[in-house]
């Protein structure tokens, strides 16, 4: 099971900071998050993903036991 932490408002709409989430590409660890907590639904589309401290947009990326997965949502601020 890799490692996802969930911040900012992924975190209050899982209601955790982080958790163990089984699968084989980020796509399917995010789809289970999505099935355990799911008020990310709506957060998600937004979200960027590090794994690893990397962003990443491949759903087919490969994922082991070792990884971290951040989900980060759009932050406010800029000009």
């Amino acid at each position: 099971m890799a490692k996802v932490n969930f911040y900012a408002a992924a975190r209050a709409a899982s209601g955790v900071s982080e958790a163990h989430i089984d699968g084989a590409t980020l796509g399917e660890v995010i789809a289970s998050a999505s099935a355990q907590h799911p008020q990310l639904i709506a957060i998600l589309p937004g979200c960027s993903y590090l794994v690893n401290g990397a962003a990443e947009s491949n759903d087919e990326l490969k994922i082991n036991s070792e990884d971290v997965i951040d989900i980060l949502p759009r932050f406010a601020g800029g000009a």
